[in-house]
C-alpha cells in the first residue's frame, strides 16, 4: 500500500496552509482504505503502524522508537502536537462559550460587527414603497489582539528515550491543559472588558436597580432579574469560579431533584433558567458572567499547535517550544453581561 512507501521529510511541516497530517493525507488519502482493515485511520496513524509505533496502552512503544530512522523521526513533532491538542481539548469549555472559530494565516485580524438603524430595533411593518430598515455590517476600529501561549519542553533525549509513550503523552497533555487555561483566561478577559473596541460587558450589582437583594447575597430572584436583562438575547450560559458555583448550588431552586439527576447522570450542571454552568478559576470572586453563546464570542486562531519540529526531529529536545496563537473578539455586545454579588 502507498503508506508503506512514502518518503517523509522536514519540509512537510513547512507547506503553507497545510499541517503535517493534511500533507500526508494529500499523498495518502484515507478514502483509498475504505473496506480495508485500515478504514477509520488517518494518514498519520497509518505511518505509526508502518513503523510499529504504539503511542498508548500497556504495550506502548518507547520514545526511542521514533528515532530508529530519519523517516520515523519526522513523525515525532506531529505526535507531540497531537498529544498537546488532546490536553487542550480535555475539560475545555471554550467550545461552549464561543459562537464561531476563525482560522487565519496572519498575525493581524480585524473582525466585524453589526449596527442596526435606531428605527429598525422595533417590530414595525414596512409600508408599500417605504425603505426597509437596514442592519449595517462594519469592521471594528481596532485589531483583535492575538496572543502566543505555550510552554518550553525541557528534557534531554537521554532522559526520555526509554520512557513509554503512554507516560510521555501524559506530560504533553499537561502542557496542553496549561495552554488551554491561559486561552480561557484570555476569553474571560475579553468577555468582561471587551476586545479594545469600547465593548466591555454591561455590569449589574446585586442590591442596585434593576437587581434586588442585598449586596453580598445571592438568591433565585436575583438570577431571574439578571436573566431578564438579556432580551432580545437568551442567557444560555453562566461562567463563574468555584466559590460562586458553591453559592449557586446552595440556592434552593437549584437543588431541584431533576437538576441533581442530570448532574449525576451526565456530569453537566444546568440551572432552572436553562443556562449551562461553567466553572473556571479565571473569573474573579463575586462575579457571574452571563452569555448567549450563539452571539457572544469569536475565537481567532493563527494556525495550529506549533512545535519546533527541527529541534525535535534532530533529538534536540532541550528548550523546544510548544505554542498556540489565538485571540478573542466580541460579536454582539448585548450577548454578554456581568452580575456582581
Amino acid at each position: 500500500m502507498a503508506f508503506d512507501n512514502l518518503k517523509l521529510e522536514k519540509g512537510m511541516y513547512r507547506q503553507e496552509g497545510m499541517n503535517f497530517t493534511q500533507v500526508l493525507e494529500s499523498m495518502d488519502p484515507s478514502e483509498n482504505y475504505r473496506g480495508t482493515a485500515l478504514e477509520g485511520t488517518d494518514a498519520f496513524q497509518r505511518q505509526l503502524k508502518r513503523f510499529g509505533i504504539k503511542v498508548k496502552g500497556a504495550g506502548s512503544s518507547t520514545v526511542e522508537k521514533f528515532f530508529r530512522n530519519m523517516d520515523s523521526a519526522v513523525l515525532f513533532p506531529e505526535y507531540i502536537a497531537r498529544a498537546v491538542r488532546q490536553g487542550m481539548e480535555e475539560n475545555d469549555i471554550l467550545p461552549g462559550i464561543t459562537a464561531t472559530t476563525t482560522v487565519i494565516d496572519a498575525m493581524d485580524y480585524r473582525s466585524i460587527y453589526s449596527e442596526a438603524d435606531e428605527e429598525s430595533t422595533g417590530m414595525k411593518n414596512v409600508a408599500e414603497g417605504a425603505a426597509i430598515p437596514a442592519t449595517k455590517v462594519k469592521t471594528k476600529d481596532h485589531l483583535i489582539n492575538l496572543t502566543k501561549r505555550g510552554r518550553m519542553l525541557v528534557a534531554s533525549y537521554e532522559a526520555v528515550r526509554f520512557q513509554k509513550l503512554d507516560l510521555f503523552s501524559v506530560m504533553l497533555r499537561q502542557i496542553g491543559s496549561y495552554i488551554q487555561k491561559m486561552q480561557l483566561a484570555d476569553a474571560v478577559n475579553v468577555l468582561v472588558k471587551g476586545d479594545g473596541n469600547d465593548n466591555a460587558a454591561k455590569s449589574y450589582q446585586v442590591g442596585t436597580n434593576p437587581i434586588s437583594g442585598v449586596r453580598g447575597s445571592l438568591g433565585y430572584d436575583q438570577l431571574v432579574e439578571f436573566w431578564g436583562q438579556f432580551d432580545p438575547y437568551t442567557m444560555n450560559g453562566m461562567i463563574c469560579n468555584s466559590a460562586m458555583m458553591t453559592k449557586l448550588l446552595k440556592i434552593p431552586e437549584l437543588q431541584n431533584p431533576l437538576t441533581g439527576l442530570n448532574f449525576q447522570g451526565t456530569g453537566k450542571l444546568t440551572t432552572p433558567l436553562g443556562a449551562q454552568l461553567h466553572r473556571t478559576g479565571c473569573v474573579e470572586d463575586g462575579m457571574i458572567i452571563g452569555i448567549d453563546n450563539r452571539y457572544a464570542l469569536e475565537l481567532v486562531r493563527a494556525g495550529d499547535v506549533l512545535v519546533e519540529y527541527d529541534k525535535l526531529i534532530d533529538r534536540q529536545l532541550e528548550r523546544a517550544a510548544i505554542t498556540s496563537i489565538s485571540g478573542f473578539g466580541k460579536i454582539c455586545d448585548g450577548a454578554v453581561k456581568v452580575l456582581r454579588v
